[in-house]
Order: structure tokens, then sequence, then C-alpha cells
């Protein structure tokens, strides 16, 4: 059986599972909707971590490169923040990915950052390896991971955007699944500014169980355990099978497991 058939048949098991929608149950996410992130933002995902000190490692693998230095200049948010242990982390081989030398700056991480790009490079490097095995012992030692773009996206059960052929098409066959982070949630970004408000309408009709949530850029949503908070200078969108989506203004609250707003 080719690789593609068996993705997208554990992502069919995922997807026709039952259950709320909810969080980690330890450690914490921050998923931003791309663009220019707010100092804000980035000081949460350090104070996360555990602060200046803590390893942080960001695997940039959605990007176009083949490759990318330890010094790699899109970590330098973080460097500039203060961060002192800052490791870049890339692979396109799945076989790597599953190696025990390649995952050792995850196993002594406390907060991993995914930076944006195409959502199935992810996919085709790390679901179901080594490495996404360690990415969730972060989450479980208390870390947090973060990330902004298609980084937002596959924090997601189900993943968005994730088609080869282009990032306009939200449902792709082989690439629904993400890495789960938030169970039996959608994730989209870039909401407003690239007036995406209506897309995922369409993903919530097929797939009626689902939580969709859509990130504008310069946005987050910090997440410990079942309850989101939003951060940042726009809007977060919350889609739910038969009702019309809605807009959660910065500081708002919201338990994903209740869908309903904290008051």
């Amino acid at each position: 059986m080719k690789r593609a058939a068996i993705i997208w048949m554990l992502a069919t098991a995922i997807l026709c599972g039952v259950g709320p929608a909810g969080g980690p149950r330890t450690g914490a996410l921050v998923v931003a909707g791309g663009g220019d992130l707010p100092e804000a933002i980035v000081k949460k995902f350090i104070e996360l971590a555990g602060g200046v000190d803590s390893p942080v490692v960001v695997i940039p693998t959605a990007g176009e490169s083949a490759g990318y230095s330890a010094g790699w200049k899109g970590a330098d948010f973080l460097r500039k923040a203060g961060c002192k242990q800052v490791t870049v982390l890339h692979t396109q081989s799945r076989t790597e990915a599953d190696s025990l030398p390649f995952v050792a700056p995850l196993r002594k991480a406390k907060g991993v950052w995914f930076p944006g790009g195409r959502q199935w490079r992810l996919v085709d490097s790390y679901l179901h390896t080594r490495t996404q095995r360690e990415l969730e012992k972060v989450l479980e030692r208390g870390g947090v991971i973060g990330g902004t773009s298609a980084g937002a996206t596959i924090q997601g059960s189900y993943l968005v955007r994730g088609a080869r052929e282009g990032n306009t098409v939200m449902m792709a066959p082989g690439y629904e699944a993400g890495f789960g982070y938030l169970r039996n949630v959608a994730v989209d970004q870039h909401l407003i500014k690239r007036r995406r408000e209506k897309d995922l309408e369409a993903v919530i009709v097929a797939h009626p169980e689902l939580l969709g949530i859509g990130i504008d850029e310069g946005t987050a949503i910090i997440v410990q355990g079942d309850v989101l908070e939003v951060m940042g200078a726009s809007k977060v969108a919350i889609y739910e099978a038969g009702k019309p989506y809605y807009f959660l203004p910065a500081l708002e609250r919201f338990d994903l497991r209740t869908r309903q707003r904290v008051r």
C-alpha cells in the first residue's frame, strides 16, 4: 500500500473518532496566524518555555529550503528576545526523523517553534515518526509548542491547506492529519488579512465533529488545558457545525471542550 494511502487511512480514523475538542493535558500551545508577531506573543512563548535560559528548538521544515544552518536568521526573533539556547532542527528524510541522534535536541527542549511555509512538508518529514513522539513529550514535560502560519495549522488534528498542489485547497486526501495537539480542531491562519473568513465553513460541513479556529495575522491563541486566550492585534474566528462563525477579540477566553466563552 502506498504511503499516501496509509496516511489517508490514519487521517480518516482520527477524524471519524468522536469526542470534544480540547488542548494539551499538560504544557501549552502558542498558535499564531502569521504576519509580524507582536513582541508580547514572543515573550509569552519564552515565558511558557521557562525563560530565556531554557533550550528551545526551531523546526523550519515547512519552508522551501533543502537545508537550514545552525545560525538560520529565521530563528533570530528568539535570539533577539534573549534566548540563549536555540537549536535549528531540520530534515527532509523520514529515516533521519526516526533516528535517536536527530531527536536528541528535542529530548531536552522546553519549547519548540514551527515557522511558516507549507504544511505538507511537515507531514512528509515528521508525521508518525520518532520526531513526532518526542514533540509530544515536550508537552508531557510541561513545555510549550508554538508556531505561526503553517506552523499553526499543523497543530490541529485536522490539517487544512495541506495539498501539495497549492494552499487554496482546504481538504486534501493524504494530507488531512495534523499533529493533533488540539484535538478535534482544524486551524486556519492569515484569516482576515487574506480574506479567508469563509474558507473553514466547508471543512466544518464535511466534518461537523470538528471545531474550526481561524486566526488573523499578528494574533495568536495561547492554549493551556482546554482553554484558549486570544492575544495580539486582531481577532480569532470560531466555527461550529450548524452555526454562523463569530469572532473573539484580544483577551477573550474560550473553552474548547464546552465551546463557550469563559467569563
